[in-house]
């Protein structure tokens, strides 16, 4: 790829990766103690959090496997972050004054605070698990990535090399830099990837084959049909129903409970700016289904017409339309190639972050050394990036085929599927149900990946027996319908251990002030479903289009926003409000869902 590019291009592929090295390792050189080399000293805006938060949602498994599903599935992938929003307000008006309260560098200094010391240790084991399973898809993609890029070139680097960059620069940036380091790169990369993403999208709906976002729907309704949000319940990747259900709880996962991106909000200066933060980053994500999924299904029509039905692999698909559609010698390629190679080290380096946070914390000072000094703390901090590093490494390279044609996203989703639904179990039912028992908090915890393995199993040997089965679910137990048993089962499970163990006194239930209203929550709830309910029934009905119905539904979501506003006594005015953008995202969602039904 890079032996192709003009000298103008290589210049700016150089000129942006030496800025991004310059303005992230500035920091690194100011003296750090614990909270500012964890926390940035809880002082980032809301732009920081907004640009750190989407740099860290936003990597190359998305911005590579989010077009790769577009090309080979379709638009329905966008519910993976349209239906991110629900979550997103989840965060801001019910975990964000809760976490910020009390001042936590980790989540699990949450559920030690709720429920006792074991529920600590058992969510910092299965979020290092987690964090390590996405380290190795990481690694995996990026080091594909480098390999293809470099192609050609004098310096072609293997998967084993790449691998090894990958890995080199990580320690960098983390272990020498710190939070603020992570922060920075993070706001430089989404500047860089958003501006790629418009480009690499404009100039695929410029190609003549395609003939903008309206060509593009024209064709796909004539043609394969790829252009909508909702697949059959049986269907084997992305059904309709798994959406509304196992989607929402992995979304929950991501947004409210996952330490690496949470950790954002902790670090932010006020809880306004944490708030606002989050909707903003909840804005750029919507840049996403347009611009990099759509884009996907674009180049499906493309590649048709100019190589053939299914002559690209998913994951080489945006490689392959950028060289395909975007003029060289411009420096526009450049751009987009630096965007890609930040974008491969955006999500790693802020995880690792979080990894020598909850390391430091939740192992370190808790169980090694409880009156270690900041020094040590950081010290002990930066020692885990580097072994955590190694093992990423290692099992890339042992457990990852990189020639391999499979949708990389959607594997990654299904494995880490048996982790997330339990600690989603067990930090709503904790915020929602003061008599949920410790006891039964870290059995939930810990026994959630074998109640997915036993869902597993239910499935392929006892249920598969059954015709409406197979025509409902599919063939296979598709793992958004395992995320949704396992958060069913594991909740069923809680509230029948804990009313147990309560009546028989069984570890003292921990006075917690959760310090919301809860029945406030439940009747914003039922408001913005009594609203939108009728525009769901007469769409379905037939008796108007999803399409017709989509602007009615968003104005008047909208306005129920602004009816917030007011009867909340918000002391700043409504264009200064963030339950105003709150309402103004929310709306933008519902406005797609139905317009692309």
């Amino acid at each position: 790829m890079l032996k192709s590019l003009e000298w103008f291009d290589v210049i700016v592929v150089v000129a942006v990766l030496l800025f991004l090295i310059v303005a992230s390792m500035y920091s690194s050189f100011k003296k750090k103690d614990a909270e500012e080399y964890f926390m940035a000293s809880r002082s980032l805006r809301w732009w920081s959090v907004a640009g750190s938060i989407f740099g860290t949602n936003i990597h190359a498994q998305q911005i590579i496997g989010m077009m790769g599903v577009g090309y080979s599935i379709g638009f329905a992938q966008s519910h993976y972050e349209i239906w991110a929003i629900p979550a997103i307000l989840v965060l801001c008006y019910i975990f964000i004054p809760i976490y910020r309260k009390r001042n936590f560098f980790t989540l699990s200094q949450f559920l030690e605070s709720r429920f006792n010391a074991n529920a600590r240790l058992v969510y910092t084991v299965l979020m290092v698990a987690f964090i390590l399973i996405q380290l190795i898809g990481g690694f995996y993609i990026g080091s594909r990535t480098l390999g293809l890029l470099f192609e050609g070139t004098g310096w072609e680097v293997s998967y084993v090399a790449g691998i090894c960059i990958i890995a080199t620069v990580t320690v960098v940036f983390t272990v020498f830099g710190g939070m603020e380091s992570v922060v920075t790169a993070d706001n430089v990369l989404t500047i860089i990837m958003i501006a790629s993403i418009l480009l690499m999208g404009s100039f695929t709906y410029m190609q003549p084959e395609i003939g903008g976002l309206s060509g593009l729907l024209k064709l796909d309704h004539a043609e394969a049909n790829k252009m909508h949000l909702y697949l059959p319940s049986n269907h084997p990747k992305l059904p309709w129903s798994g959406i509304f259900t196992g989607l929402t709880i992995l979304n929950m996962f991501y947004w409210t409970t996952n330490q690496y991106q949470v950790q954002r909000v902790l670090a932010a200066k006020t809880d306004r700016d944490a708030k606002l933060g989050s909707i903003a980053a909840g804005f750029l994500k919507l840049i996403i289904p347009f611009f990099s999924i759509a884009v996907g299904s674009a180049a499906y029509y493309i590649f048709k017409s100019r190589y053939g039905v299914d002559s690209i692999k998913p994951d080489d698909t945006f490689l392959t339309l950028l060289k395909t559609v975007v003029p060289t010698g411009y420096g526009l390629v450049g751009l987009i190639l630096a965007g890609l190679m930040c974008a491969i080290f955006s999500a790693i380096y802020s995880m690792m972050n979080s990894v020598s946070t909850m390391m430091a914390y939740d192992i370190f000072k808790k169980y090694i050394n409880p009156k270690a000094s900041d020094k040590k703390t950081v010290r002990f901090g930066q020692l885990a990036v580097f072994l955590i590093c190694i093992v990423a490494g290692v099992l890339a390279f042992s457990t990852y085929d990189p020639n391999s044609s499979d949708n990389f996203f959607l594997k990654l989703a299904n494995q880490t599927s048996y982790i997330k639904p339990g600690l989603v179990v067990v930090f709503f039912w904790g915020v929602l149900w003061k008599q949920t028992n410790p006891i039964a908090a870290v059995l939930v915890l810990a026994g959630s990946p074998f109640i997915g393995l036993g869902c597993d199993w239910i499935f392929e040997n006892l249920l598969i027996q059954y015709p409406f089965i197979i025509q409902t679910f599919g063939e296979t137990f598709n793992f958004l319908y395992r995320v949704f048993s396992i958060f069913v089962i594991g909740s069923i499970l809680l509230v029948i251990w804990s009313k147990y163990l309560n009546a028989n006194g069984k570890a003292k239930i921990a006075e917690f002030d959760l310090g919301i209203s809860l029945s406030g929550i439940g009747s914003t709830l039922c408001w913005f479903l009594l609203t939108q309910i009728p525009f769901i029934v007469v769409a379905l009905l037939g008796l108007i289009s999803p399409q017709t119905a989509a602007t009615p539904a968003a104005i008047v979501c909208l306005l129920l926003f602004v009816w917030f506003h007011k009867r909340a006594k918000d002391k700043m005015t409504l264009f200064k409000s963030d339950i105003f953008y709150a309402g103004l995202l929310t709306s933008s969602m519902i406005w797609i869902m139905f317009y692309f039904a």
